[in-house]
């Protein structure tokens, strides 16, 4: 997950800043050692190349159209998104002021990110499998994520 990727990145710089503005010498050795734990948890976590439970839930329950539903990109991403958003900044904003809460936020983004990193492949391998492709479907941020299977081109490899 890219965008977890990148919210860390940016929890993980405003921790440092905030720390050198900070006279506590010994907060970004405890932070470093924190997102190293972090780091090790989300790639426990992420070991297994096949889908994750609510993956695998949403793939199955994927309801099927014969054409494509209403694009927005930035829409889709909003509501999906919101809370990795809301989080990020709120951490980030409390930098000058606690440094320690983004580092902290960092570590759970990290986390978040390396954990989730087989999912797309998950996807893919159906989607190339089956000749489907998935989209999201337009919900409400509330509500949870919904998926629509359309017909694709289906990838016949042979092996030579």
């Amino acid at each position: 997950m890219l965008a977890a990727a990148g919210a860390a990145t940016a929890l993980a710089a405003v921790t440092v800043a905030g720390a050198v503005n900070s006279s506590d010498q010994t907060l970004v050795p405890v932070i470093a050692g924190w997102w190293l734990v972090a780091v090790l948890l989300g790639l426990w976590l992420g070991r297994g190349a096949r889908a994750n439970r609510d993956i695998a839930r949403l793939l199955t329950q994927a309801r099927a159209a014969t054409s494509l539903p209403e694009q927005q990109p930035g829409r889709v991403l909003l509501n999906r998104l919101w809370p990795l958003v809301v989080a990020t900044v709120g951490a980030g904003a409390l930098a000058f002021l606690a440094p320690q809460v983004p580092g902290v936020a960092a570590g759970f983004a990290m986390s978040l990110s390396l954990s989730l990193r087989h999912q797309e492949k998950a996807v893919s391998a159906i989607e190339e499998r089956d000749g489907v492709s998935f989209y999201v479907e337009p919900t409400s941020p509330l509500r949870p994520m919904q998926l629509v299977r359309t017909p694709g081109f289906r990838r016949n490899t042979a092996l030579v």
